[in-house]
């Protein structure tokens, strides 16, 4: 499975992105999605993930309520919704595939993408 994220760029505090993930290859749409970042200096952590089906979501508690992840299996793409961005939410975000929603909550992702680059400014 590859991963191609898309969407990241400069944002203002507050403001809002929309990041894209088109998966291609062996049965993409089967695997559970997922989200991860990581700032400078820090270690890459869980953001978001979503079940094959779309039927279950997890969630960091630091973007509850302001972030939405979504897919469309039609598309073979799963989205990232942020809104309310923070400074704090400035980091790299990769894309992910895993087995399932609460395995890539755990960190166990099968596949990775390449990142975006968020920047929220203050």
């Amino acid at each position: 499975v590859q991963l191609q994220a898309s969407g990241g760029g400069l944002v203002q505090a507050g403001g809002s992105l929309r990041l894209s993930c088109a998966a291609s290859g062996r049965t993409g749409s089967s695997y559970a999605m997922g989200w991860f970042r990581q700032a400078p200096g820090k270690v890459r952590e869980f953001v978001a993930a979503i079940s094959w089906n779309g039927g279950t979501t997890y969630y960091a508690d630091s973007v509850k309520g302001r972030f939405t992840i979504s897919r469309d299996n039609a598309k073979n793409t799963v989205y990232l919704q942020m809104n309310s961005l923070k400074p704090e939410d400035t980091a790299v975000y990769y894309c992910s595939a895993g087995v399932s929603a609460s395995s890539l909550s755990l960190g166990g992702v099968n596949y990775w993408g390449k990142g975006t680059q968020v920047t929220v400014s203050s």
